[in-house]
């Protein structure tokens, strides 16, 4: 299995970074994302109540609750898929609802284990499809010299340049994986969101993305991130904030090692779970079995 590197950072694997509208979305401590008491319902049904937070640049965010808690729903709200029912959204400075969409969602990295690509593209060319936000190729377009210098450079960081011609027929769920982290970089995104990038992995595979996503981190520090997952073995040791949340309403918000903790993820689930949180990793289990 491929290894990732851990040589200094190639320039091309960066681009000089835009302003957002306020001339400061690409600066240090800008605020990237804003949820100002957001509600979004659907067929009736209330899916967010209340949800107020913000991320900064910078800053890593774990988005964790049971089935059903909203959790995916914030992350659309967040990519700009979806408008909000009430309150406010702001992404990159921009007002969800009164800003053109598709542009702001180039400054959006959106990786999802459910992409939906049929064909054989190369690693490669499944990377090149994050310019154009296609699935596909697209027909008669042809990427400039740079584009595959920061494709190759891009495939380089996440450990998969001997498998850079490889179909993506072929790959495994976690090659799959880190080619769309990849994909999602081209674009040289001020945030990052993942929904559940290790589902259907197994546990090397696991690591080895955590370990890519830690490594992504530490090059890009201006980048921000919201990744979504229900488990807490799934969160890479960069994760620096944490929201819990069940039934559309926050339960617990703020720093990582002050939200993950076994009171708060018990409230959250509704159900007793132990915390340990060691070498920068935490792991649950069940309460209900200690003696």
């Amino acid at each position: 299995m491929s290894s990732v590197p851990s040589s200094p950072v190639p320039s091309a694997w960066r681009r000089p970074r835009e302003a957002g509208a306020d001339g400061q979305a690409g600066s240090a401590g800008a605020t990237v994302l804003e949820f100002r008491g957001v509600r979004f319902v659907r067929q009736g049904r209330v899916l967010l109540d209340d949800v107020s937070f913000g991320v900064r640049a910078g800053e890593h965010w774990a988005l964790i609750g049971p089935n059903g808690a909203g959790k995916s729903t914030i992350l659309s709200l967040a990519g700009a898929v979806q408008h909000p029912s009430g309150g406010e959204v702001h992404v990159l400075g921009q007002r969800i609802g009164r800003v053109e969409l598709q542009a702001l969602r180039r400054s959006i990295g959106h990786v999802t284990p459910r992409h939906p690509l049929g064909s054989g593209l190369s690693i490669r060319e499944v990377v090149l499809t994050g310019l154009t936000g296609s699935v596909e190729i697209v027909p008669r377009w042809q990427p400039a010299a740079d584009d595959l210098e920061r494709a190759d450079a891009f495939v380089e960081l996440l450990g998969l340049a001997d498998r850079a011609h490889e179909p993506w027929t072929t790959l495994s769920q976690g090659e799959r994986g880190r080619t769309l982290i990849a994909r999602a970089l081209m674009t040289d995104p001020q945030l990052l969101l993942l929904d559940e990038p290790s589902t259907g992995l197994d546990v090397a595979a696991r690591e080895q993305l955590l370990d890519t996503l830690d490594r992504v981190r530490e090059t890009h520090p201006g980048l921000a991130s919201v990744l979504v997952t229900h488990h807490l073995e799934e969160l890479p040791t960069s994760t620096s904030h944490a929201l819990l949340l069940a039934h559309g309403r926050i339960t617990a918000i703020g720093p990582a090692t002050e939200v993950l903790t076994t009171a708060n993820v018990t409230a959250c689930f509704d159900h007793p779970i132990d915390i340990e949180h060691r070498r920068g990793r935490w792991h649950a289990r069940s309460g209900a079995l200690r003696d």
